[in-house]
């Protein structure tokens, strides 16, 4: 855990801003991990009290909110896996409450903006807060015609297919009062139960096994294949409404009884509610049944129950005034650290990770819990032997609070970071450089893929889309080969083929002779490879896509490339500086390149992997085209190309492509869907065009 931040208002307006970009930056990323890869790195709690800092930050400095700020997005872009669909009615997200207090003033701004008196009675409906994943349902003429997922809460992800086969979605609405157009929106979950059974059955069958009830929900239900999704046991609760081309009811309650006279399930544990006490009593009583629950909850949703008093409080930013979602504490209890131990992630991280006497906390057996590295361990104090606080907050790793000091052991040990990797190899950890040099608290193995435990990830990115691209070789292949050791390093890809004589592949069970031609087909395919690409697939730490094609356009060659930073390596100080003079190339990546080839296993693994492939020369970007040395932004969707053909033209072309829009930008490209950086674009005067048009200027 890090120190508190110093309060929002006693920053500078540049420390505030500094710490704010960062900040959007981080919860950018975890938005893309929870929404669009299911696949979320840190608890509901730890991402909330981000938020609330943002917030507090915007709230001290309002100059920090523009058109790009989160506080004005919801989620994050629907995958291009899917077809996309417009939401008539955007899906808003929920302001949260995280105390007493916090519902003490929503109900007092309530009764402030309708000017009503303390006796004055507001009705509402308080439900369970289910954490699952937000659809909507649009129906016409009674009959289910689409699904769609949040998305970036404008545009959701296609999926009617898919939805169409839940038990709890009706085809068709029962009754005679359906208006001709309904949207009916709420939570697609998994129970508990259901979840544990699908784990045991994909684990049996070599399957992927999700972290918990959420991710699966959301798994299920995004696959490209419905029968997947008719596989898996998903239910779905009906709670609020989109476009309604006449409405049923006059109340929210009105509205949720309606739904179940249509053939929707509701949650039965939703309460009307006359008084701010009796929220907060619901609340309690929720969260004491909690463990019982069959199925994920995160909290309390309060809603006014009039529709005209909703319509008349309306919204602020991207939450509506007439709604808030009361999130329950983090679970915690206090149990004895046995051991603590090193886990080695897919970048090389060191994570010390407390193994604790087995605890139940909220429903759940923990027996693990993170001590996030070095300097958490030194701030706690943490010693095996000790007992210790832990918060299970979410469904990731629980994470330990604090060490009971009273009840410390004699014997209590202290716990030593390594200095050296626990891999057999033993290489050096150092710890991560952060802006302006200094020092990070994450440290990290120098082995990349030398390190037995990283190996694996480097080789599934070694062959990723992005990277050598070889199709036929996932990651179920690339585990496959590295267990039976056909696989240690890129190099042994290119010789699978000339040992397949001893291996036999086509006899092993899932392959077969097509499969097999074919593999070793796009294999040698790729024995030709851009320079951009070889850098990239090589998996230096803070070497993107991006970072790559930099390097690859100031070196040109892979042998000025592989020199420059052997001597970088060596500690040559004028390498260096030709390297950062390189556009968007700075210390952190020139740090990460000298520990990668400082490294003599890693080096021997590319000097080997270099000689199997033929490296081409970069592609220098024209000069004489009337895009050379534009700024270029593309938003919204494109539909006669993908971004990435579309990005790779235009640095042909002698462009440089942004994500964001300023006053140094020249030209922005905007599909369907472009929403706050169209709009930013035209206050600030930039040139906007069409995909057609741009296709049409591409060729000049």
């Amino acid at each position: 855990m890090s120190r508190p931040s110093p309060p929002a208002e006693t920053l500078t307006l540049a420390d505030a801003r500094k710490e704010h970009a960062r900040l959007g930056a981080e919860i950018a990323e975890h938005d893309r991990r929870y929404y669009a890869e299911d696949a979320p790195t840190i608890s509901d709690a730890e991402y909330d009290a981000l938020r609330r800092r943002y917030a507090e930050l915007e709230r001290a400095h309002p100059s920090l909110i523009d058109a790009d700020s989160l506080s004005r997005k919801i989620g994050t872009a629907p995958s291009a896996r899917f077809a996309k669909i417009r939401h008539a009615v955007p899906m808003l997200s929920l302001d949260n409450a995280f105390s007493e207090e916090d519902v003490l003033d929503f109900v007092g701004r309530i009764r402030r903006f309708l000017r009503l008196g303390e006796d004055a009675e507001i009705v509402f409906s308080a439900e369970p807060k289910i954490d699952g994943l937000s659809m909507s349902l649009r129906y016409e003429d009674g009959v289910l015609v689409t699904g769609a997922t949040r998305g970036d809460g404008a545009v959701g992800e296609d999926v009617t297919a898919n939805i169409k086969t839940l038990e709890d979605v009706p085809k068709k609405l029962k009754g005679k009062r359906a208006p001709k157009i309904c949207e009916v929106r709420g939570e697609v979950y998994m129970s508990k139960r259901a979840f544990l059974a699908l784990n045991k059955r994909q684990a049996e069958i070599g399957g992927q096994i999700f972290a918990n009830p959420r991710n699966s929900a959301a798994g299920s239900l995004r696959q490209k294949d419905p029968s997947i999704t008719a596989s898996r046991p998903l239910g779905f609760f009906a709670y609020a409404w989109g476009e309604m081309s006449e409405m049923p009811a006059e109340t929210q309650s009105g509205m949720i009884k309606w739904f179940e006279t249509c053939g929707f399930k509701t949650n039965p544990l939703t309460k009307m509610c006359r008084s701010v006490e009796a929220l907060l009593r619901f609340h309690r009583e929720i969260e004491a049944q909690r463990a019982t629950l069959d199925y994920d909850i995160d909290g309390v949703v309060y809603k006014v129950d009039r529709l005209d008093w909703q319509e008349r409080l309306g919204y602020v930013s991207r939450n509506p005034r007439w709604a808030i979602a009361h999130k329950f504490p983090a679970e915690k209890a206090t149990t004895i650290v046995r051991d603590i131990e090193i886990q080695i992630g897919r970048t090389g991280a060191l994570t010390p990770v407390a193994k604790l006497e087995p605890v139940t906390v909220g429903g759940v057996v923990v027996q693990n819990a993170t001590l996030h590295n070095e300097e958490e361990i030194k701030r706690l104090d943490v010693r095996i032997g000790d007992t210790v606080m832990i918060q299970r907050a979410g469904d990731v790793i629980p994470q330990v609070l604090g060490v009971v000091a009273e009840k410390r052991p004699a014997h209590a040990k202290e716990y030593h970071f390594p200095k050296k990797c626990p891999c057999p190899l033993h290489t050096d950890v150092v710890r991560e450089t952060i802006a302006g040099g200094a020092e990070g608290a994450r440290a990290h193995c120098t082995g990349e893929f030398a390190c037995p435990y990283q190996t694996v990830e480097h080789l599934k990115h070694f062959v990723s889309r992005r990277a050598f691209d070889i199709d036929g070789l996932g990651e179920k292949q690339i585990e496959f080969f590295y267990e039976q050791g056909w696989v240690k390093e890129p190099a042994d890809i290119f010789a699978l083929e000339g040992r397949n004589k001893e291996i036999r592949l086509e006899e092993i069970e899932g392959f077969g002779e097509t499969s097999v031609r074919n593999l070793f087909g796009a294999i040698a395919a790729r024995r030709e490879i851009p320079l951009e690409r070889f850098i990239y697939a090589l998996g230096v730490r803070h070497v993107g896509e991006t970072t790559a094609t930099a390097l690859a356009r100031g070196y040109g060659s892979w042998s000025a490339f592989h020199a420059a930073c052997l001597k970088i390596a060596a500690g040559d100080e004028e390498a260096k500086q030709e390297m950062d003079a390189l556009d968007q190339i700075g210390e952190t990546v020139i740090d990460s390149l000298a520990d990668y080839f400082g490294e003599e296993h890693n080096r021997r693994r590319v000097e080997r992997l270099a000689k199997e492939v033929r490296i081409r020369d970069a592609e220098k970007p024209r000069s004489d085209s009337a895009l050379a040395g534009k700024t270029i932004v593309f938003t919204g969707s494109l539909e006669k190309m993908t971004r990435d053909e579309a990005k790779a033209a235009a640095e042909r072309l002698g462009a440089k492509v942004s994500g964001s829009i300023s006053k140094k930008t020249d030209l922005v490209v905007a599909g369907p869907g472009a929403g706050s950086k169209l709009a930013k674009a035209r206050e600030l005067g930039v040139e906007t065009i069409d995909e057609d048009e741009w296709l049409k200027r591409m060729e000049r």
